[in-house]
Parts: structure tokens; sequence; C-alpha cells
């Protein structure tokens, strides 16, 4: 028997958002299934999120028409893992 690895596209995503406004954005980026997990956290950056993707091309959407559009995120900050 042989199994193929399909190496998967992974991303951390730094994200700071509006002043009080961690938890709803928290629970509306849990609804994405491709975000395998969301910390809020205190600092420079509010919520740190963890994705996987098949293809760099699905990362780029999910990153642009998902998590960008979320409403109340000031910025983001992508970093793309490499193997």
């Amino acid at each position: 028997m042989f199994f193929i690895a399909i190496e998967m596209e992974k991303a951390y995503m730094l994200i700071s958002c509006e002043i009080g406004e961690e938890h709803s954005i928290y629970l509306k980026l849990k609804e994405i299934p491709e975000i395998k997990d969301c910390t809020i956290t205190f600092g420079n950056y509010d919520i740190v999120v963890s994705l996987e993707t098949e293809t760099i091309t699905q990362l780029n959407n999910i990153i642009s028409t998902k998590i960008r559009k979320v409403g109340k995120i000031r910025s983001t900050i992508t970093l793309r893992v490499t193997t």
C-alpha cells in the first residue's frame, strides 16, 4: 500500500481590530472552515489565526474574500508557512 502525502498550504494571520470588537470578530472567523485555530491575544495584534487550504490560490482567496471582508478589522499581516 502506498500513501501519497498532500502538502497543504498553511498560514498564520495576525489581525488588528477595532477596540472592543475582538470577540465578535473571533466568532465570525470561527465560522470559516479553512481556519483551523483562532485565538484572542493581548499586545500589538488582537487575534491570531491559523488556516489551511489545498492550494495557494485557495489560500489567497480565503484571505482576500472572507477574512479581510469581516467588518471591524483594521489590518492584517499574513505569515505563509514554508517547508
